[in-house]
């Protein structure tokens, strides 16, 4: 039976035994079933596949988006939503609009890679103090399971989605709190195929044209080409060519010979892989990009209402909380976690060029509850979802729990410095310096 999932629900589930929420959805590619999709590539040019045992049968797997990679697509859904109005959520932004940059923008909590303990904010001035000598920022170096009111009003997202504050004053006995939710895409029967790249020059420049050299930089700092030997930066008696051959195609001239994609080095050298033939020899086999068909992308997404549990949240500097108000700080952090989930899906699969992905059926959110017995099954929206999290919100904040606004934080100066040295260097680099 399908019903909404109320706050009322929400409350009993967070105030009993209830395991976890999960949430699961198969997915096709956009082009329709056994069109190819790409996943995501680790070094040296790697899939990440293994074998799993699924509903009593090995299956061959390929991992389309991670952990990690779903974390972040909540965070980001999380902060829209923010930035639109329809949820209250504490932020703390740096504002890197400093005019000596090359380029402005901000960074917030949302999108740090280790939320509040990010060497981003770690590095940056609240009211002319360093953060994390603020009062705010001294907030992590105490937190931990048994006192989160700090950081539940500073940065609750960090409650949800896990925090380990290895890079703060205690190093790696920092403050870590393990990740609540947790979602992942994985496809099923994988296929590995392969992938060609080519390019035709509507200018038809041979390669043998000339030979292109290194040109000084001038006065806007483009460093050009030419053809002129004369003209070239000089290496002691020698003209510095393009590139390795000083080919035409260096400078992105030419046609693109059709070939497949094979993965690379940091060196640029192909990579090769051992394998087995059917004689039982080792051959050396060129690694191959290609992507890979399936017979569905299914995403998993759990919400665990026992790891919420553990967490406490003592007001007022007490030594001890109360039942009440633990209460109603875990049902705000299940009711942030369910509203990221959802906002995340409700905004599609589109997860990177090549692999977009369309879901087969509708969403929806199992209620472990009772061992034995089929979970409750409820429908929930990101409108719906917003409602839940403004009302346990509402709740919270009656009982003295911190929630904070948005707090701006400046990059300090020598973060500035080391910014702008970076901008430099890639605006040189993107204008074709060596």
């Amino acid at each position: 039976m399908l019903s909404n999932l109320t706050f009322d629900v929400l409350k009993q589930a967070i105030a009993g035994h209830a395991a976890a929420f999960k949430s699961v959805t198969d997915y096709q590619p956009a082009g329709g079933e056994g069109d190819k999709i790409f996943p995501p590539t680790y070094e040296g040019g790697k899939y990440a596949t293994e074998t799993r045992h699924v509903e009593g049968r090995e299956v061959n797997c390929v991992l389309v988006d991670s952990v990690q990679s779903q974390a972040n697509r909540m965070e980001l859904a999380l902060l829209e939503a923010r930035r639109n109005g329809h949820i209250k959520l504490p932020l703390i932004t740096v504002r890197f609009d400093q005019a000596v940059l090359l380029k402005q923008f901000s960074v917030s909590s949302l999108e740090a890679p280790h939320r509040i303990a990010d060497a981003i904010l770690r590095d940056s001035l609240l009211d002319g103090v360093m953060f994390r000598k603020s009062e705010k920022g001294r907030i992590l170096d105490t937190a931990d399971v048994r006192n989160a009111t700090g950081l539940f009003g500073l940065c609750p997202t960090a409650l949800v989605f896990g925090l380990w504050d290895s890079t703060g004053p205690r190093g790696g006995l920092g403050a870590k709190f393990q990740r609540a939710l947790v979602s992942e895409m994985v496809g099923y029967d994988a296929r590995r195929g392969v992938n060609v790249s080519s390019r035709i020059d509507p200018l038809q420049v041979m390669k043998d044209s000339g030979t292109i050299y290194v040109k000084p930089i001038d006065g806007d700092g483009y460093e050009g080409w030419t053809l002129n030997r004369d003209e070239a930066v000089q290496d002691g008696d020698k003209p510095r060519q393009k590139g390795k051959d000083g080919k035409p195609s260096n400078i992105n001239h030419g046609n693109v010979t059709p070939d497949f994609n094979f993965a690379k080095d940091r060196n640029g050298s192909i990579v090769y892989d051992a394998v087995i033939d059917e004689l039982g020899v080792e051959r050396r086999v060129a690694r191959l990009l290609g992507g890979f068909t399936v017979s569905k992308v299914r995403q998993t997404t759990v919400l665990s209402l026992s790891a919420l549990r553990r967490l406490r949240f003592p007001l007022n500097g007490a030594a001890d909380s109360t039942q009440e108000v633990d209460q109603a700080a875990r049902v705000v952090l299940a009711a942030l976690g369910l509203t990221a989930a959802t906002l995340a899906r409700e905004e599609g699969a589109d997860l990177r060029s090549r692999c977009q992905l369309f879901p087969t059926d509708s969403f929806f959110w199992h209620l472990l509850d009772s061992p034995g017995q089929p979970p409750e099954k409820y429908i929930l929206t990101g409108k719906g979802a917003a409602e839940l999290l403004d009302a346990a919100i509402h709740e919270a904040t009656a009982l003295n729990l911190p929630w904070e606004d948005e707090i701006t934080l400046t990059p300090h100066p020598d973060l500035v410095q080391l910014l702008r040295k970076s901008q430099e260097l890639a605006a040189h680099e993107t204008n074709g310096a060596p």
